[in-house]
């Protein structure tokens, strides 16, 4: 439970940055921390006025050592886009608590020279407490915006690693590379479907000559997948059945049923158009492809 001196505290800090706004914003602004991300001085003043009156709102609420207070969390936006413009989260750890760490320097300076002497510790202690804070509320929106944006980069590698390409007009192929996780394979399966409803596809061709192992779940994958692809009016063919694969999925009893397999994909491109009703020779006549 708040004291009344702790009241009283609370309230002689809150007036004192109330009164003090305008030196202290000047200097925040000249700080390296505001400096060494505002593309101005005028966003520099911008950004540390916003602060200040997080910290202060803190402060007032009697919560400056909380980093959930909802002054600080009114910073986190803001404290997101500084920490974005940092150098990488070693940066962001190392460099930043530093430089926030000096944003104490000022604030006790006026301090000292504005408070009674029976109120110097306290408010000291509790000006330092906030801003301490601060550091801890910059750090986490550092790692939080790292984490959003390598979660981003996730999903755009995966996209990139599971393209669908037209081979011919009503054939598609999708090369699967790599390992096939759970989050591969759906996006790998959304992707193809996706393509066949939009272009009409009759054939779509799973190629796996990139993927290093078949097991059960990859079977399964690509079952669920050319199923999926006949209820859009498609047939599947997987090529890049290679020997070791063969005898692997032999070897665990897995069964494809009556999808059809081809070892590369030059064949499985030749089955495809003639399941379109066009013939595949060697040399080019009437009719032929």
């Amino acid at each position: 439970m708040t004291t009344t001196s702790d009241r009283q505290i609370t309230a002689v800090v809150s007036d004192f940055l109330d009164a003090q706004k305008e030196t202290i914003v000047a200097q925040w602004a000249a700080s390296p921390f505001f400096r060494s991300v505002a593309q101005d001085s005028d966003q520099a003043a911008g950004d540390s006025a916003e602060v200040l009156r997080g910290v202060r709102r803190a402060i007032a609420a009697g919560d400056a050592d909380s980093p959930a207070a909802e002054g600080f969390n009114d910073l986190r936006s803001l404290l997101t886009a500084l920490a974005s413009q940092l150098d990488g989260n070693e940066g962001v750890s190392a460099r930043t608590a530093v430089e926030v760490s000096d944003l104490k320097k000022p604030l006790l300076r006026l301090w000292q020279q504005e408070a009674d002497a029976d109120l110097l510790t306290a408010g000291a202690l509790l000006l330092s407490s906030a801003v301490d804070t601060l550091r801890i509320v910059l750090v986490e929106s550092a790692l939080a915006a790292a984490k959003e944006t390598l979660a981003i980069q996730r999903d755009q590698l995966t996209e990139l690693s599971t393209p669908v390409i037209k081979l011919w007009d009503g054939v598609l192929a999708i090369p699967l590379i790599g390992t096939l996780d759970s989050m591969r394979s759906q996006v790998a399966t959304e992707s193809l479907l996706q393509a066949i409803m939009t272009q009409q596809a009759k054939v779509a061709i799973l190629d796996i000559t990139g993927v290093p192992t078949v097991d059960t779940m990859v079977a399964q994958h690509l079952l669920k997948t050319a199923m999926a692809a006949r209820l859009m009016g498609a047939e599947c063919v997987i090529s890049g059945i290679r020997p070791q694969i063969a005898n692997t999925m032999v070897q665990l009893g897995i069964d494809l049923g009556e999808v059809a397999t081809r070892a590369r994909l030059a064949d499985a491109l030749a089955y495809a158009l003639r399941r379109l009703g066009l013939e595949v020779g060697s040399s080019a006549g009437p009719g032929v492809v």
